[in-house]
């Protein structure tokens, strides 16, 4: 007899589910079936739990994911440093702290409000009321805070009251190189000077791509040299304060390459606080203003007779009275009474000697040579502002009278640089630019746009005029300088006004081998007991710019010379030898 197993009762409660699910009667096949089907179900529920969250983070937001993604955008404002040619800092990122709020969070608004505003004086309690009284899940309350803000803030224990780290930008250098820098808006994107020049140039693309979200993007170097920049800032500041000037500027260039080694327009402004910008008293005179360049345009005007072989430098021209023109008038400052040659034009600035040296050329001739150099047309650099020239609409010979010496076309001071370092390097047209460039790379842009015996003979003028002419209070001894004057009378109420003037002069260093090129002005300076009663740029702007190369001469490296033969033998005659 087999023991029969016995299996023990199924409990109720399996027994009533079975029942429910399967009936009485059931096979596998339909168990296997209500199974998959409770699977689906239980799946259905899960994706309709997550839709419903995803339903509801679109409609409403998440503060926490919004946080996330605005330190990711502060994080993405990261700029690479710029520096100067010899590597000292001019612009660079730090991380401050920002203050920002989550109103879904707060339980007591108007205390959150009333402690913030105690701790942050500055910002405007309306505003904050108004942020914190949105349905949206992030907002700023204030961009920029200090550490010290920081921990107050922190210590009130504020839900809903939180802090980010961003990108600030920083200037180190203050006002000193404001106008070629540039500045940044509050999200750090550059809306002026190389700072702008760098977004339109691929970094506003890697933000956007986000490539540029850490600080190991590689630095900016520039031309500019800090330590000629300070020096020329300094200077023009005390001539400025000297002649109580509205204005001034200077510029100092690498006449071989183009480069751009300094560049000051003052009143400037402190790009840490970029506010200061918006006084249209601060602006870029270099290369946002057009002015009338006076007589240092006599360079251009009288350049262009000697390429063309058609004159010398000891062709005469007739400077016995005025120039008669209809019912104008032309006359220079002092009569010469007499025919001059061309070097005593350049080095007496004869307005009428200028004059007549144009009108051998022509209209036509005048237009072409000009818009070879580059003056007809709008300046490019790496800096977004610049200002187009402003020219004769109707273009006759009156017109080309006054351009012959500096009046009736205003161009870019920047602009005129460029012409004049094209006629004393050789006769090659060079781009100005802000970044290093070596003088290989300068080639590979070059244009020659004038003979090289246009260059010398150009060069022996400008020398000549600082040992003997207008120039010669900007002779410093060793440095064999030669320049050129220019004193343009501004145009008020429809009318040239004498006494209301725009000076400038340009020297070249080492005349008889240029490598800089320096440009000097002065907007409205007044007349002073040493100057005789005189506002003319012989008086002020020269001076002046004796006093800058003083100082810029040996940080450019440049080593005096004494005892240096007449410009005539070691200009001219070092030319015929070379021949």
């Amino acid at each position: 007899m087999t023991d029969q197993i016995t299996r023990p009762p199924e409990p109720w409660r399996q027994r009533l589910i079975r029942t429910l699910l399967y009936g009485r009667n059931v096979d596998r096949s339909a168990k296997a079936r209500a199974r998959v089907g409770l699977a689906i179900i239980a799946f259905s529920l899960v994706y309709a739990v997550i839709g419903g969250r995803l339903v509801m983070f679109a409609v409403n937001g998440d503060g926490h994911g919004t946080r996330r993604t605005a330190s990711q955008d502060a994080t993405a404002t990261a700029r690479p440093d710029i520096l100067d040619r010899n590597g000292m800092i001019l612009a660079t990122d730090v991380k401050t702290p920002s203050l920002f709020g989550e109103p879904r969070r707060i339980i007591d608004k108007d205390e959150a409000i009333e402690l913030l505003t105690a701790t942050l004086p500055d910002v405007d309690a309306g505003e904050v009321r108004d942020r914190l009284s949105s349905r949206k899940g992030f907002v700023w309350l204030k961009r920029e805070i200090t550490q010290q803000q920081q921990k107050d803030i922190y210590r009130l224990g504020i839900p809903g009251i939180g802090f980010l780290r961003e990108n600030k930008r920083v200037y180190p250098s203050g006002p000193v190189v404001s106008h070629l820098i540039g500045h940044v808006n509050i999200d750090n994107q550059g809306i002026a000077g190389i700072e702008k020049w760098l977004d339109s140039n691929g970094l506003a693309d890697l933000h956007r791509a986000g490539f540029a979200t850490d600080r190991q993007q590689e630095p900016v170097q520039l031309a500019v040299d800090l330590r000629v920049e300070h020096a020329l800032r300094d200077e023009l500041l005390k001539a400025k304060e000297k002649f109580k000037a509205k204005a001034a500027a200077g510029l100092v260039s690498d006449v071989n390459t183009g480069e751009i080694i300094a560049m000051v327009s003052v009143p400037d402004y402190d790009p840490n606080n970029p506010r200061e910008a918006n006084d249209p008293t601060r602006i870029n005179r270099l290369t946002t203003g057009v002015f009338e360049m006076g007589s240092t345009f006599k360079s251009l005007t009288l350049a262009m007779a000697l390429d063309s072989g058609r004159a010398n430098i000891n062709t005469l021209y007739d400077a016995r009275a005025p120039l008669v023109y209809g019912k104008f008038k032309i006359h220079d400052t002092h009569n010469l009474g007499r025919s001059v040659p061309m070097w005593e034009v350049f080095t007496e600035s004869s307005n009428v000697g200028a004059a007549r040296v144009a009108l051998s050329m022509g209209v036509e001739a005048h237009k072409a040579f000009l818009r070879k150099l580059g003056q007809l047309s709008r300046l490019r650099t790496e800096l977004p502002e610049s200002a187009e020239p402003l020219v004769p609409k109707r273009w006759g010979e009156l017109n080309t009278i006054t351009i012959a010496f500096g009046h009736g076309m205003a161009v870019a001071p920047l602009q005129a640089v460029m012409g004049i370092n094209a006629l004393v390097n050789g006769g090659k047209l060079i781009p100005p630019t802000f970044l290093k460039r070596s003088r290989e790379e300068a080639l590979q842009v070059a244009k020659q746009v004038v003979k090289p015996e246009t260059s010398v003979s150009l060069r022996y003028m400008m020398r000549l005029n600082a040992e003997k002419g207008t120039a010669r209070k900007a002779d410093v001894k060793g440095y064999y300088i030669g320049g050129k004057t220019g004193t343009s009378e501004k145009v008020v109420n429809g009318r040239y006004s004498k006494k209301q003037v725009l000076n400038s002069f340009t020297a070249i260093m080492p005349a008889d081998n240029p490598q800089y090129q320096l440009l000097i002005m002065l907007d409205e300076p007044q007349p002073l007991p040493e100057t005789h009663g005189f506002i003319t740029s012989g008086w002020n702007a020269v001076p002046t710019g004796g006093k800058v190369i003083e100082r810029i001469a040996p940080l450019l490296g440049m080593v005096p010379r004494f005892d240096l033969p007449p410009s005539d033998r070691l200009i001219l005659a070092a030319s015929r030898e070379s021949r």
